[in-house]
């Protein structure tokens, strides 16, 4: 332990990053614990839960769309049955929720602390990225629980899997700049997280996470996957872990510059409405 904290010190000294940046690093990352460890304090399974209900949904949209309405689903890298659904669908399942659960999290985040609000030396920005960074180490467990079953069932891993941090890169940024729009326009309009729900529901159907890409008239087909960061993101945690191969090149790229226009956008939004929050709260 202590060896590793003599690492991550050296590390600090080594990286051309200032004191405060990291002061502000540490302090999110305590925020982020604490976030966790409140959230499920008291049950049984503990942080356990986001799993447990990822994997719930799994099984409802696996029975549905494979046993009820057979949905037929192949991929020459796993075996033809209803698993081979079941794991395609969990794979893009995994980056939907923690990129809706985040986001509409983040959107009553500075609402709901009024009282950090008001200290003139906390760091505001801080706040949308707490609920956010929360979600997607929930996401995590699903992840893991994925990589394990497609190694079970295929008896590999593929390399391909070395890439997940540059698609959640891709997806923190599209999270984090609509989060914080939404945690800033939340403070003057507080219809913001009902309105965000709805356009969540019908951006979800919209994006084909439990229906195959094929299942898209061709002639929307290159607007959902150019245009729906989602759509790029959810295709190319499919290819990384089911596939091992990426297909989603040049979505991907685009998903990301759309991402990064994205959180500009939104931390610019956030940071010049951010002196007045303190006169709303």
């Amino acid at each position: 332990m202590q060896r590793a904290v003599r690492n991550a010190e050296n590390l600090r000294r080594i990286l051309p990053i200032n004191q405060p940046f990291w002061a502000k690093f540490d302090l999110l990352r305590t925020l982020v614990r604490r976030d966790l460890e409140a959230r499920y304090k008291g049950s049984i399974l503990g942080n356990l839960w986001p799993l447990v209900n990822q994997l719930a949904q799994l099984l409802i949209y696996t029975y549905v769309f494979s046993i009820v309405l057979r949905v037929k689903l192949t991929l020459t890298s796993l075996p033809e049955n209803n698993f081979t659904f079941g794991l395609w669908l969990f794979a893009g399942l995994i980056p939907w929720i923690a990129f809706s659960s985040g986001l509409m999290q983040s959107a009553s985040s500075v609402v709901f602390q009024p009282s950090l609000v008001k200290k003139v030396v906390f760091p505001l920005a801080l706040l949308p990225l707490v609920p956010i960074l929360s979600t997607f180490i929930e996401s995590s467990f699903g992840l893991i629980a994925l990589i394990l079953f497609v190694a079970v069932n295929t008896h590999t891993l593929h390399p391909t899997l070395a890439l997940l941090p540059l698609v959640w890169l891709t997806q923190l940024l599209l999270t984090s700049g609509l989060g914080y729009l939404a945690a800033g326009l939340t403070v003057f309009l507080r219809d913001i997280p009902q309105t965000l729900g709805v356009v969540l529901n019908i951006w979800m159907y919209l994006t084909p996470i439990i229906y195959p890409a094929s299942a898209i008239p061709e002639t929307w087909r290159n607007w959902v996957f150019w245009l729906n960061p989602l759509t790029a993101i959810a295709e190319v945690y499919r290819d990384l872990i089911l596939v091992g191969e990426v297909k989603h090149w040049g979505e991907w790229g685009v998903a990301s510059a759309i991402a990064a226009s994205i959180f500009c956008v939104g931390f610019t939004v956030y940071k010049r409405l951010r002196p007045a929050f303190a006169d709303v709260l």
